[in-house]
C-alpha cells in the first residue's frame, strides 16, 4: 500500500540530532552506539532507505524553530529572527537533499499527481526521490507578516501557529489562552496565500478561535483523541467533529504518550503500558465512528519527532513497519477502498480540491 505520511520531522533529526537519513535505520543506531546527549540515540525509526522501504513516497515535512523567552522551561530559540534563521537553515537542508536526489518539492497539484503518478508506475522504489510538502511546526519564527509571502515562494505550504506553550501567534500545548490581532492576522494572510491551516498543538481556546475565523482549508497532521487518552494536546470527540465539517483530515499520530493514559516519560515502556499498533487503531477508528466513514484520516506518524522506539509501538521497529497498519485495518472490516483512502487518498483528495 503507498502511503503518505503527513508529519515528519525530518530537518530537525538531520540538522539537531546530526543524523545523514541516506543511512538506514540499523546504520543510525550503530552510528549512534554509546551517545546519551538525546532521549532517542541509538532508537532511530526514521530514514530514507526505510522510507522506500515502507512505500512511504510522500511526506508533510516539517520546519521547527520555537521563541521563547530568556527564562522559558521550554528549549527554543531567543529572538524571532534567531528561530527564522534556524528554519532558513532547515530549508538548506532540504534544497541539499533535492540536489542529492533524495527528496523532491511537492508545491501545486501538477507536481503531487505527478509525483505520486512515479512513485505508482511498478518500478522498484529504491532509486526514487521521497516528495515532501513543507509544513512549519509553530509560526514563532515568522519574524512579522511579511514574511509569510517569502516563506511560500520558497514552497511552504501549511503552518501550524503553535507548538508547546505560549506563542507569538498562538498558544499551543499545555497553554491557554485566546489569539491576539497577530494570530487574526497571520490567519488572514495564510488565507489570502491559499496555506494550510494545521491545527495540530493549538490550545483548546485558539483551536475554536481558528475553526470560526479560517476559511481557507484546514488539516491536523498528527493528532489522537482526549477521549481515550486525556490531554489537552489531543482533540475531544468536538473537536474532531468540527474538523470533519470543515473537511479536514486527521493523521494518526505513533508517540505512546498520546495512545495510551498514564505514561510517564523516561518511566513507562511500550511493553509496559501494552502500546502497541492496534492501539493506534483505536484511536483513528473512533474519528471514523464519529465520522460515520473513512474519509477523515490519514498517517501522521511524528515518528521522528524527538522520540524513538523507546516511545512508540513495542511492534514497529521502524517506519517501514506503518504497513503493518494496513491488515490491521482490514482485520477490523475496512474494506480496500477505505484503505487507500485512509493511507494515502483523504489526503491526496484534500490536496488535489485545495490547490491549483
Amino acid at each position: 500500500m503507498f502511503i503518505l505520511d503527513a508529519h515528519l520531522d525530518l530537518s530537525m533529526n538531520a540538522m539537531e540530532w546530526n543524523r545523514d537519513l541516506r543511512n538506514d535505520v540499523k546504520t543510525l543506531r550503530h552510528l549512534e552506539k554509546g551517545m546519551t546527549d538525546k532521549p532517542d540515540r541509538e532508537r532511530a525509526t526514521v530514514s530514507f532507505p526505510d522510507l522506500r522501504r515502507g512505500n512511504i513516497g510522500i511526506v508533510v515535512a516539517t520546519q521547527i524553530a520555537r521563541f521563547v523567552k530568556p527564562d522559558s522551561i521550554i528549549p527554543g530559540w531567543n529572538s524571532p529572527e534567531q528561530a527564522w534563521a534556524q528554519t532558513q537553515g532547515q530549508l538548506a537542508w532540504y534544497k541539499g537533499m533535492e540536489e542529492a536526489g533524495e527528496m523532491t518539492a511537492i508545491t501545486n497539484k501538477e507536481s503531487l499527481l505527478k509525483h505520486f503518478t512515479l512513485w505508482n508506475d511498478g518500478t522498484p522504489n529504491d532509486k526514487k526521490p521521497i516528495g515532501y510538502i513543507l509544513s512549519l511546526e509553530g509560526a514563532d519564527s515568522i519574524v512579522d507578516i511579511s514574511y509569510l509571502e517569502k516563506a511560500y515562494d520558497y514552497g511552504l505550504r501549511a503552518i501550524g501557529p503553535a507548538h508547546y506553550g505560549p506563542g507569538r501567534y498562538a498558544n499551543g500545548t499545555d497553554a491557554t489562552g485566546k489569539m491576539n490581532q497577530n494570530g487574526f492576522d497571520l490567519l488572514k494572510e495564510m488565507e489570502r496565500l491559499n496555506i494550510i491551516l494545521d491545527a495540530t498543538h493549538l490550545c483548546d481556546d485558539a483551536f475554536w478561535q481558528a475553526m470560526d475565523y479560517y476559511n481557507g482549508p484546514i488539516w491536523a497532521s498528527h493528532n489522537n483523541c482526549r477521549s481515550l487518552v486525556d490531554h489537552n494536546r489531543q482533540y475531544s470527540d468536538e473537536m474532531i467533529k468540527a474538523l470533519i465539517s470543515k473537511g479536514a483530515v486527521i493523521g494518526g499520530a505513533l508517540d505512546a504518550w498520546m495512545l495510551v493514559p498514564n505514561w510517564e516519560r523516561g518511566v513507562s515502556t511500550p511493553k509496559g503500558t501494552n502500546c502497541d499498533l492496534e492501539t493506534v487503531f483505536k484511536h483513528m477508528d473512533h474519528i471514523c465512528q464519529l465520522a460515520g466513514n473513512a474519509n477523515h484520516i490519514g498517517i501522521g506518524s511524528d515518528l521522528d519527532g524527538a522520540f524513538g522506539t523507546e516511545q512508540c509501538p513495542y511492534d514497529l521497529d521502524n517506519i517501514a513497519d506503518l504497513q503493518k497498519l494496513v491488515l490491521i485495518f482490514k482485520n477490523h472490516g475496512y474494506t480496500d477502498e477505505d484503505l487507500k483512502k485512509i493511507f494515502h487518498q483523504n489526503w491526496i483528495d484534500f490536496l488535489v480540491k485545495n490547490w491549483d
